[in-house]
Order: C-alpha cells, then sequence, then structure tokens
C-alpha cells in the first residue's frame, strides 16, 4: 500500500498545480501555450500515476475511471500534436475536483 500512497500523493500534487493555474481562467488558458503544455504535463504524470497504482486499489476505487484518466494520459503522450485543448480544458473543469475528493478520501483511510 505504501506505493499506492505515494502515487496518490503525486495525483494529489498534480492536480493542486494544475487548479493554481486554472484559477485564471479559460482565455489565459487559451491564449498561453506554457500552460496549455503545463497542465498537459500534469496530466499525463496523472495518468502515469493512475498506471502505477495497484490493481487491487483501482478495484477498491472502481467508481473512479482509471482506465479514462490513463487514456487521456496516453493521447497526451503520443499524439503530442493532435491534443484537444477543449478536452483538456473540460477534464481539468469536471474531472479533477472529483478526482480529488476521491483521492482525499482514499489517502485518509490509507494512512490511518
Amino acid at each position: 500500500m505504501n506505493r499506492d500512497i505515494r502515487r496518490l500523493q503525486d495525483i494529489l500534487l498534480c492536480i493542486n498545480k494544475i487548479e493554481k493555474y486554472s484559477k485564471k481562467g479559460r482565455k489565459a488558458f487559451d491564449e498561453n501555450e506554457l500552460v496549455q503544455a503545463y497542465f498537459t504535463y500534469h496530466l499525463q504524470i496523472i495518468g502515469e500515476a493512475a498506471r502505477a497504482l495497484t490493481e487491487k486499489l483501482k478495484m477498491k476505487l472502481s467508481n473512479i475511471d482509471w482506465h479514462e484518466i490513463i487514456g487521456m494520459r496516453n493521447v497526451i503522450v503520443h499524439e503530442y500534436l493532435d491534443v484537444d485543448y477543449d478536452q483538456v480544458w473540460d477534464t481539468i473543469q469536471k474531472d479533477l475536483p472529483k478526482l480529488r475528493e476521491d483521492v482525499l478520501k482514499v489517502l485518509k483511510i490509507l494512512k490511518s
């Protein structure tokens, strides 16, 4: 479980980093290639950390769509010039807050 705790902490750290700059809004995201690269880089790390979680933990957390998280990482890594930034922004706005909430709950349980 120690490995899972570390990977979940990585996910949480990346969510925090993304949220720090996403507060500036969609216009700031659309107008700044560095911010786009920053967000996609951290989404890539989230996907990599999700991939590294044990199957046992992923099965316990079946409410989280690990396949989709890992799939987004694969698109970013392998289709880097064709990344859909509308999808990136939607993921940041719609999916990351829930993922944050789920990760925090799991970390609390695993650390106790």
